[in-house]
C-alpha cells in the first residue's frame, strides 16, 4: 500500500515490543494503534481523532462495546474487579483500561517507553502511567467486533499478571495510594482487637502491638517511597 512503512522484527518480541517499535518510528506527534485481527471499527480512526483534537486530551481510548466483549463470566467478573481495583489505586473513572484502540501523544508515549513491558499488557500499563501523571484521557464508545483467528489471553494467569501490573504501576507513580490504605487497615486492626479483646476480659497486647507496629511501618515506607518519587520527578 502506497505510504504505509512495514517494520518487523526478526522474531517474535511481543505485543508490546511491537508497539514501542511503532511508537518509536511514528512520523506525526500522534499515534494510533489497533489490532489486526478485525475487531475493532478502524472507520472510527477519524472519529476518536476528532475528539483528540477537539478535547485537546492526551490521549483518546476507543472504549469497547457489544456482545463480543468479555465474553464469560470468570473473563468477565475478573477484568471487572481488576477495572475497579485500577480505579481505587488511581482516583479515576476508567471505562476501558485494556483497549487496544486509542491515540495518543508520541510524546508522552516515548517517555513512558522505559516502564512498559512487551507483552500484551502494555495497554493497560500505558493507561495507569498517563492517569498516574495526570495527563488527559478521553473515551469515546465503539463498537467491538468478533475476532478473527484465535486469542492468545490466557485468563487466569494474565489476569494475575494484571493485577500484580496495577499494583506495581501505581507504586511507582504513586506509592501512597497502595501503602496509606494498608497502614489505615493495620492500624484499624490493631484497634478493633484491643477493644474486643478488653471487653472480652484478656486484651490480646501482643498481637494488638504488631498490628498498631506493621502499620506504622507501612504508612513510614509509604511516605519514604511518595518521597523518592517526588524527587525523582523533579
Amino acid at each position: 500500500m502506497p505510504g504505509v512503512r512495514v517494520i518487523t522484527h526478526g522474531k517474535n518480541k511481543g505485543y508490546g515490543a511491537s508497539l514501542k517499535t511503532g511508537v518509536k518510528n511514528a512520523k506525526y506527534d500522534s499515534v494510533c494503534i489497533t489490532d489486526a485481527d478485525g475487531s475493532y471499527p478502524n472507520d472510527d480512526i477519524t472519529a476518536l481523532y476528532d475528539t483528540f483534537n477537539k478535547e485537546n486530551a492526551d490521549m483518546v481510548v476507543g472504549a469497547r462495546t457489544g456482545a463480543f466483549v468479555d465474553k464469560g463470566v470468570l473473563r468477565k467478573t475478573t477484568k471487572s474487579l481488576l477495572k475497579k481495583l485500577a480505579e481505587v489505586l488511581s482516583g479515576e473513572t476508567i471505562l476501558d483500561f485494556n483497549s487496544g484502540f486509542r491515540i495518543f501523544r508520541k510524546e508522552l508515549a516515548t517517555r513512558a517507553l522505559k516502564y512498559l513491558p512487551d507483552g500484551f499488557s502494555f495497554t493497560t500499563t500505558i493507561t495507569l502511567y498517563f492517569l498516574s501523571n495526570n495527563h488527559k484521557i478521553t473515551y469515546v464508545p465503539i463498537d467491538y467486533y468478533q475476532r478473527k483467528g484465535k486469542s492468545k489471553i490466557r485468563p487466569i494467569k494474565d489476569s494475575l499478571n494484571f493485577l500484580q501490573l496495577i499494583i506495581r504501576t501505581v507504586m511507582f507513580f504513586n506509592p501512597l495510594k497502595v501503602f496509606l490504605p494498608l497502614s489505615l487497615l493495620f492500624l484499624f486492626l490493631s484497634f478493633a482487637v484491643l477493644l474486643i479483646s478488653y471487653l472480652m476480659g484478656r486484651v490480646m497486647d501482643i498481637t494488638t502491638i504488631v498490628l498498631f507496629v506493621t502499620g506504622i511501618q507501612l504508612l513510614a515506607l509509604g511516605l519514604l517511597a511518595d518521597l523518592i518519587d517526588k524527587r525523582l520527578g523533579k
